[in-house]
């Protein structure tokens, strides 16, 4: 019953924003009540949920979307994002803008959270679409696919490290299955998926599209990358140092606090001011006055972000993860494709990779011992499930919705297939190399 009732108020919520018009935030606010009471919550718990909803999904990416915005405008309006994509282009060609996005996405995404990812590379994604009209969706989505490949399926993101550790699995032997699976995966959702893209030409949102300006006005290549990059230089220094360094000293303390991905963002906000700010000739007026107009670009996907909080948090609190995970325990199914399986249903339900995969863990850790499968696959398989079918009650739907400008049809249409692959891809994957395994 909570199954159907959280399909039906999925399918309102679409209705109630694509054909009504409502303004999105209220119609999650409508939906997210609805389901609430047809679930059997007192109101007062609907309201409790609703605040605990908004307030946990907000207070864990609003500092970082809102610094993310921050150093896309900055990167954007400075001529940094338009010298990258000179770069870009020189290096490769326009006819393989694709195939380097792709591979920056993986690079960048191995230590960074998908929204520092995204926040950081799209704008230059854009200005090159841009400048050298191209569609968009067609270079941008095989980043994407590799950002939320390594979200879903490589530690030290949070679901598959959460997910590692409550199976006792190996760090190194997990993340190299998933390097492994992960090529495919990208190729497929990203590459191949990405091909037929070519026909949304529509033009992403012109906030993060950078002015043009003469070549001895943009910042060097140097600056222009380095700025960009820095979050990634911190993160990545502290992930791979920290561990090697004794907990007490100093230089360790410093490294894992300036690792984290707020005081990362925020460093390189301030770095940002200088280099392209402040260096390239701005008033300190005139950067706060940018950065002022990056939290504008962005105020509305605060409130989306909440309400999708609200529903997910609603659905929590009804108990529809535990009815998923209830009606698939007794199932006669491969543990691999048990777990998969588990994690989707969850995902596409509640809408969270996060609580997909580490709610998914809590009910297959008891089979790992009885069955003997490989706790490294084990993750992979319930990480590549917890990335199935993106769709309006996750964060990220609408953050790919607002910054590429396309309606909420064609969303469904690229950016909710483009993560089905990457789900699909990465079960065919732990599959194929269980199979290959067995037979050493």
């Amino acid at each position: 019953m909570s199954l159907t009732i959280t399909l039906t108020g999925i399918l309102a919520l679409i209705a109630l924003i694509s054909i009504v018009r409502l303004n999105t935030f209220l119609a999650f606010l409508a939906v997210t009540t609805g389901v609430g009471l047809a679930l059997g919550l007192p109101v007062l718990t609907i309201v409790d949920s609703v605040q605990k909803g908004i307030g946990g999904t907000l207070g864990s990416i609003t500092a970082i979307i809102a610094l993310g915005a921050m150093l896309g405008k900055l990167v954007a309006q400075s001529g940094a994002a338009e010298r990258i994509a000179f770069k870009l282009m020189e290096v490769v060609g326009t006819s393989n803008a694709r195939w380097a996005f792709m591979l920056t996405g993986f690079i960048v995404g191995l230590p960074l959270f998908y929204s520092v990812g995204f926040m950081l590379l799209t704008p230059v994604v854009i200005t090159v679409a841009y400048r050298y009209r191209l569609p968009a969706l067609y270079i941008g989505l095989p980043m994407l696919a590799s950002l939320s490949v390594t979200q879903g399926y490589l530690p030290p993101h949070p679901a598959p490290l959460a997910i590692l550790k409550q199976f006792n699995a190996s760090l190194g032997t997990t993340l190299f299955y998933g390097i492994l699976i992960s090529v495919p995966a990208i190729l497929i959702s990203g590459a191949l998926f990405g091909s037929t893209l070519k026909k949304y030409t529509q033009l992403p949102n012109p906030a993060f599209i950078a002015p043009e300006m003469n070549l001895d006005r943009m910042p060097s290549t140097f600056t222009s990358f380095f700025t960009l990059l820095f979050p990634l230089l911190l993160i990545g220094i502290s992930t791979l140092v920290s561990p090697f360094l004794p907990a007490d000293l100093w230089i360790t303390k410093t490294l894992l606090f300036t690792g984290e991905p707020i005081i990362s963002m925020f460093l390189a906000v301030i770095l940002a001011t200088f280099t392209l700010g402040l260096r390239q000739g701005k008033s300190m007026q005139e950067v706060t006055n940018l950065l002022s107009d990056a939290i504008k670009d962005v105020a509305m996907l605060f409130l989306i972000f909440g309400g999708a909080g609200a529903f997910k948090q609603v659905l929590t609190d009804g108990g529809v993860n535990q009815s998923i995970a209830d009606l698939m325990e007794h199932s006669t199914l491969h543990p691999y494709v048990l777990g998969w399986g588990m994690a989707a249903l969850i995902r596409v339900c509640v809408g969270s990779s996060t609580v997909s995969g580490i709610t998914t863990a809590g009910f297959m850790a008891p089979l790992l011992a009885s069955t003997g499968v490989d706790p490294n696959l084990m993750v992979l398989g319930i990480g590549a499930g917890s990335m199935m079918f993106s769709h309006v009650n996750d964060t990220g739907f609408w953050l790919f919705r607002e910054y590429f400008q396309i309606s909420m049809t064609d969303t469904l249409k690229t950016w909710s297939i483009m993560e089905t692959l990457v789900s699909v891809t990465g079960l065919a994957g732990v599959m194929g190399l269980h199979w290959f395994l067995t037979l050493l």
